[in-house]
């Protein structure tokens, strides 16, 4: 017999907030309505921890936060759990294979965001969204700390190469994966969403197969493969929809709130 659902966990950007991060009214009362059956909720991103500060108060965060796709986990009161890094020779050759494919380098340690331009592009969308500003520097001055480097370009299929080259040469040493079209996130090996779930399966005492993840993009697919159900927002390309047991509506369309009423509140409606 399948397990109760004890957990849901979500992907941010893309699933649960629109495509203008915004975090809808539906979306907030589904939270609210997982919380009203015993049902807990915990968030997972590539976006910092602090860039998910606005999403505590109104869904009413208790859980960790997996902010760099699991390389820094916090409580909400922002007290860290545990931080996972790249060695400094990953990241040397992180970002020699990033620069050598004409993509633009951030570092992120366990504290700043760093970038080389504050002018190259998707940094001023991102610094909107994660709701505080890089440093202009030369990110080589910057291993010593690293928790992610992502990889920058407006080019998806070089981004896809990118990704597949960086998978190649760190091989099980690190995890690269697309967050978006336009972002290969790499991190430590242990940073991935499916790390996530065995985390939280440890912390809390819930067992995977009780767990549902939500998510639209192929760095999702880790949790998706861990837990015991998994709900792709339509937007998704055909991969990531093929690794879900569900499929929703997009992140335009209330795709979060609409996956978590058909699928796991049953039938539960606007």
């Amino acid at each position: 017999m399948k397990p109760q659902v004890q957990l849901v966990l979500a992907d941010v950007d893309g699933t649960l907030v629109t495509r203008d991060k915004i975090l809808t009214p539906r979306a907030i009362r589904a939270v609210q309505a997982l919380r009203e059956r015993g049902i807990r909720f915990a968030i997972t991103s590539g976006r910092p921890p602090r860039g998910m500060a606005m999403l505590i108060e109104p869904l009413a965060i208790d859980l960790p936060i997996a902010g760099f796709n699991g390389g820094v986990l916090v409580h909400p009161d922002w007290s860290v759990i545990e931080t996972k890094r790249l060695t400094h020779d990953q990241a040397e050759t992180v970002l020699k294979l990033i620069r050598d494919h004409g993509a633009d380098p951030w570092v992120y340690t366990s504290h700043e965001w760093i970038v080389g331009d504050l002018d190259a592009p998707h940094v001023s969308r991102e610094e909107w969204t994660v709701k505080f500003a890089p440093r202009a520097d030369d990110v080589t001055r910057h291993l010593h700390d690293v928790v992610k480097i992502t990889g920058v370009s407006d080019d998806a299929v070089l981004m896809q190469k990118l990704e597949r080259d960086l998978q190649e040469a760190l091989g099980n040493t690190a995890s690269a994966a697309c967050s978006q079209p336009y972002y290969v996130d790499v991190t430590n090996r242990e940073a991935n969403k499916g790390g996530v779930v065995t985390t939280l399966e440890t912390l809390f005492d819930i067992p995977a197969s009780a767990m549902v993840t939500m998510g639209d993009q192929p760095n999702d697919m880790l949790m998706f493969a861990k837990s015991g159900m998994s709900i792709a927002m339509g937007q998704a390309n055909d991969t990531v929809k093929a690794a879900a047991t569900h499929v929703s509506t997009s992140c335009e369309e209330e795709g979060f709130a609409i996956g978590l009423e058909r699928y796991v509140l049953g039938g539960v409606t606007d």
